[in-house]
């Protein structure tokens, strides 16, 4: 019998690419599916596209809600397959791909299945690198908390145990969802594969493309909540001083979990990396000075120091400039 898997489509007006969706999910003809379509209230054709396939459909609904977030975890209260994942409603399947999923859900001690996406826009494409997993840190692994969703399959009991994702989070609830899967069932469970599960959409109203800035204040929003829930006081203030934050965020800590403060150190080296790399070479020096190289792998202290020399190749003569008045 087929490991019962349950896929939700989150959607509003996407009623450009939402049949693409449907049928990348129902033409995989998988027997043990759990298909359900949760929209916000779309205003465009997408009711039509939903009721064309409704037969097919174990749940759909449009109604206005408060959002992704929201909607994501309307789907979960109806959730009743072994294996859960949401696909947005501008991605689609890979052929195939869910006989991979459920085959390789068959083995009890997997709790979350990480394959690849194929990332494509207009001619363009390419393949992600996928959920990152350094299985020799966990801090690392926190600390970067890249998770590459549509591709990152998870066990039905894991996802009960973590709760719904965060409705105050719009552009990253996946990483914070992430983030407190790896703090209670860390790295053990997580099988990574080659193999290309999804195709991920990339165009001018995605998410992904048009809000990227929005995306980097749900990360600092999520850092500066997880320093909060640990009593990591001064860390705390030095996110909040220094990035933007969301205030009506709180990090859902549980009593035995502990965090350690080596999870910041990359937390902090990935900010220097972003402002380096966006031309501000001050707020890349900034978020160096809080790393403790102590608790760096060979890579991240190759990165830091690379940062360093950089960073001071271009702040140096700006310094010289502005203490010498020419």
């Amino acid at each position: 019998m087929q490991v019962p898997i349950t896929i939700i489509t989150p959607s509003y007006n996407q009623a450009e690419y939402v049949e693409q969706t449907i049928d990348s999910v129902l033409s995989q003809n998988y027997t043990n599916l759990e298909y359900m379509i949760i929209d916000g209230g779309s205003t465009d054709q997408s009711v039509e596209i939903f009721k064309k396939y409704e037969k097919h459909l174990s749940y759909w609904v449009s109604e206005p809600d408060q959002g992704q977030s929201h909607a994501i975890n309307k789907g979960l209260k109806h959730a009743q397959g072994d294996v859960i994942n949401w696909l947005n409603s501008d991605d689609f399947l890979e052929p195939g791909a869910l006989k991979l999923i459920g085959e390789t859900f068959e083995n009890p001690k997997v709790k979350v299945l990480c394959g690849k996406s194929r990332k494509f826009s207009g001619r363009e494409a390419f393949i992600s690198k996928g959920t990152e997993i350094y299985p020799q840190s966990i801090a690392k692994t926190i600390g970067w908390a890249r998770i590459d969703q549509p591709e990152t399959w998870f066990r039905r009991s894991a996802v009960e145990i973590v709760g719904s994702v965060n409705q105050h989070l719009h552009y990253l609830m996946d990483r914070e969802w992430w983030i407190r899967y790896l703090l209670h069932f860390g790295i053990s469970g997580i099988l990574q594969i080659p193999d290309i599960l999804v195709n991920f959409r990339l165009h001018d109203k995605s998410k992904t493309i048009s809000m990227e800035e929005a995306f980097e204040i749900d990360h600092d929003t999520i850092f500066h909540g997880i320093a909060k829930a640990f009593e990591e006081t001064e860390i705390a203030n030095f996110i909040k001083k220094n990035s933007t934050i969301s205030e009506y965020y709180k990090f859902p800590k549980r009593a035995d979990q502990l965090i350690s403060e080596s999870v910041f150190d990359y937390y902090f080296l990935r900010k220097a990396d972003r402002a380096y790399f966006f031309q501000d070479p001050f707020k890349s020096r900034t978020f160096l000075h809080q790393v403790d190289t102590l608790n760096l792998d060979t890579a991240a202290l190759k990165l830091y120091q690379k940062l360093k020399w950089r960073t001071s190749k271009l702040i140096h003569p700006v310094i010289s400039i502005l203490k010498n008045g020419f």
